[in-house]
């Protein structure tokens, strides 16, 4: 993997790295004497050229890929020669702003739950997700305690596209959140969410049954779920 510094300088390309608009005038310098500049169209400041890592282009494509690989925050930070505060924060950024994907009318889903903890065992929490049967893709999740609250941030969505089937185990918080005419507890229903349970712990160390690898933040658990399921 190369995350070489560029050795490209605003000063060459007289562009602004944002807007690429050509309407940037030198700003003063930085602390270390690197010459900053201002962009006049979109109003950001930035210097002439970055030495640290975590500016480079593509980092981020990068940690997507490392985080879906299973690599845990220190292990990311290591590899991209990054500290982990900064790593943390460009997780966050980058699950802010990825887009839930579009959930159609009249589909088959299946519904499940997968347990793990927070900083010690003691704390369990539940990752609840739905999988559309057809194209296997992750269409909704929530995390927090085994509660009706729980399922229905993920069940309410499903509600809203008219579900044409909805398949579950039997916990019996479903029957009192599932209509009837929808909700199908059989032997095979859930076949393909148990196997994505399987894929989850498998790629995710943090959600190993028997790990060290454990998650400390509730907030950066839904992070890293949503780079997994939609990045």
């Amino acid at each position: 993997m190369n995350t070489a510094i560029s050795c490209i300088r605003v000063s060459d390309v007289r562009l602004c790295p944002y807007c690429k608009s050509s309407g940037i005038v030198k700003n003063g310098h930085t602390k270390t004497g690197k010459q900053q500049y201002l962009c006049k169209y979109c109003k950001k400041r930035f210097i002439d050229y970055y030495t640290y890592s975590a500016y480079q282009e593509g980092v981020n494509s990068y940690i997507i890929q490392l985080t879906k690989e299973g690599l845990g925050i220190r292990s990311t930070a290591r590899v991209l020669h990054i500290s982990t505060t900064t790593l943390l924060k460009r997780i966050m950024a980058i699950a802010r702003d990825l887009s839930k994907p579009v959930i159609r009318k009249g589909k088959t889903y299946e519904v499940d739950e997968l347990c793990t903890f927070i900083k010690q065992k003691s704390r369990r929490i539940w990752v609840v997700y739905a999988l559309e049967r057809k194209s296997r893709a992750v269409v909704s999740f929530a995390t927090g305690t085994r509660t009706n609250k729980t399922l229905n941030r993920v069940l309410s969505t499903l509600k809203l596209s008219e579900a044409y089937k909805i398949y579950t185990d039997g916990l019996k918080h479903y029957k009192s959140l599932i209509e009837s005419a929808v909700h199908r507890v059989s032997r095979y229903g859930t076949n393909h969410i148990e196997r994505k349970n399987l894929s989850l712990r498998t790629h995710l160390k943090r959600l190993g049954r028997k790990t060290i690898c454990f998650t400390r933040s509730l907030v950066v658990l839904g992070a890293i779920l949503s780079i997994y399921f939609w990045a």
